[in-house]
This record gives C-alpha cells, structure tokens and sequence, in this order.
C-alpha cells in the first residue's frame, strides 16, 4: 500500500488551515467568518512519488504569494479535477472559471489564487516538476485549463476519479503507474489535444501573443507552433485566441512583418539594400510574393514606397545645402 493513506474530517477553519497548508503549501486562507461553523474533508493517498487528495469544503479564498514560496517551496504542479461547484483559479496572466468540465494545471511554486464557494468538492493530483517537465516542458511552463468534457480530457477526468476510488486496493508501486499514465495524458491534453480558449483570459493571451510575433517578426522559423512554445500554450490554444479575435496567426505574421518591411523602405539606414533584400531580411521567402502581399495590404507598391521616401529626403536636403 502507498506510504500514506488516510481521510479526515475538521470542524473548524483553524483546523483546516493546517491541513490544507500541509498538503498543498503556505498560503493565506480567507473564510467568510471564522467564528462561525465550518466543515472540511479530506481524503488522500500519497507515495513517494505522486499524492491524489480529495477536498470538499466551505467558501474560501486560497492566495499563495512569493512570501509563502519562499519560505515554503513545494517544486510541484497540481492538476485540479473539479467534481462539483465551480471555483476561480487566477496564476500570472491566466485566469479563468473551474467547474465539473473545466480542469486547471498549475504550477504550485509561482503565486496562485484559488477561490470556491460552499459545495466544491475536487480532486488534486500533485506531481513534482521536474517529473512533468522531463514529459513535456509545454505542460510544465503553464497554467493551462483543460477541457474536461470530451475527447483526452474526458479520459483525464475519469481516470483522476476513478484512480481516486481504487487507490486503496492498489500497491504503492501500481498507484505510482497508473499515476504515471494519468500524467502522460495530461501531458497530451495540456500539449493542445483539447484546450480552450477561456474568455477570461484571451485578452492578456492576445496581447502577449502579438507582442512576441511583433518582436520576433524577422525570424525565419516563426509559425505558429514556435509562438505557443514560446508562450507556454499549445498551437491550437494560439490559434483558438488568434481565431476569436478575428485573424490568424499567418496572416498575424505577414502583416507584421510587412510593417517591418514598410519601414525599412522609408528607412536611411536601409538605401544601400535591394528590395528584394529587405524582403529577405524581412522574413519573406520571395520577392514576387512580397510585392504581391505589400501591395494588397497597403495599396502601393515596395518601389513606390522608397522612392517616395528618397524624394522626401531630397527635399528636406534641399534647402540645407543652399549657401
């Protein structure tokens, strides 16, 4: 049997407080009013290597912040299964709503805010993170929220409960297996095999999704799945926030770096480069493909622009060089 198992009743916030703290990290606990009555349950199995707990409560407001990290550094990441309720999970940029068909993958060591009301009742389960990261860096550079209600997350979301059900009848090293392939899963659903694109956070994820192709507009090797490698999401998750705002993450790229490309025409710096060389430089892989794209996308031709740009310059040189 695992190292640990055990399930336990508290009667009050205080008593709560130390258990929760205990299993999931220092925190800062907010309960409506701690004189009055409140209940929690707990319910876990732990090895050496992954913990699965089931917790049921009153409302609370869990803030995990750099103080708590620092003095309490767990390295691990928590999948959160909701199995009634809803709750709000708030981590960096990303935020979102949590219920019975919305999963949260979190990472327990960077500040977290996780808010419920009475009635919640979820499963974690808590896995170290060099254990996720050597999986996949993808799911590991999160938070992500995983759609529960179909295709691989639903398979998540069953396997989690019914590992949960089970998890007395099997040996330590069985429950660290059937642990192992929860987590590959994961893994592949947190990779894009079933992520959304939560309203409450497509503002911020927009925002720094057009910041790095804005910055990296240049790179020859940009797409779309190295902007969700950078970024920490997966491609469909981009593609999915890209969709909703009206574009595409090719069309993101081109225009952007037809921008660039603009610019560098009008530029002094750029008179003793080709067209066709600012192009290049530029990202585009041919110049008859540029001149095509430039021109729909500002109604000019690349040439007119610079020449455009040289006749301004000789104006403004003109007056100058009068004695």
């Amino acid at each position: 049997m695992s190292s640990w198992s055990q399930a336990l009743t508290v009667s009050s916030a205080s008593a709560w407080d130390e258990v929760f703290t205990g299993l999931h990290g220092a925190s800062r606990i907010r309960v409506p009013d701690r004189r009055a009555p409140w209940t929690g349950h707990l319910e876990w199995q732990r090895s050496k290597t992954y913990s699965l707990a089931l917790c049921s409560g009153g409302e609370e407001v869990v803030d995990r912040d750099t103080r708590h990290i620092r003095t309490d550094p767990r390295g691990t990441h928590e999948l959160l299964v909701p199995l009634a309720g809803s709750a709000w999970v708030e981590q960096g940029a990303a935020s979102g709503e949590i219920g019975p068909g919305v999963m949260a993958l979190c990472d327990i060591d960077r500040p977290l805010t996780f808010a419920h009301g009475a009635g919640h009742r979820s499963i974690s389960l808590i896995v170290s993170g060099g254990r996720l990261s050597a999986r996949s860096a993808l799911a590991a550079g999160g938070p992500h929220l995983l759609d529960g209600t179909r295709g691989l997350g639903r398979v998540v979301r069953q396997l989690t409960t019914t590992l949960h059900e089970e998890r007395e009848h099997l040996s330590e090293s069985s429950f660290d297996l059937a642990c192992d392939r929860l987590l590959d899963l994961v893994c592949l659903a947190a990779e894009g095999g079933v992520d959304s694109a939560p309203t409450g956070q497509r503002a911020s994820v927009e925002a720094a999704i057009r910041r790095h192709v804005r910055e990296h507009a240049c790179d020859r090797d940009l797409d779309v799945g190295s902007v969700a490698r950078a970024l920490g999401w997966s491609a469909r998750y981009v593609q999915q926030v890209l969709q909703a705002a009206g574009t595409t993450s090719r069309d993101l790229i081109r225009r952007e770096r037809l921008n660039v490309a603009r610019a560098r025409l009008a530029s002094g710096s750029w008179t003793t480069y080709s067209i066709a060389e600012i192009a290049h430089a530029s990202g585009f892989g041919s110049h008859a493909s540029f001149a095509t794209a430039f021109r729909a996308e500002f109604g000019i031709t690349p040439r007119e622009v610079r020449r455009g740009a040289q006749e301004l310059s000789g104006a403004d040189a003109g007056p100058a060089a009068q004695p």
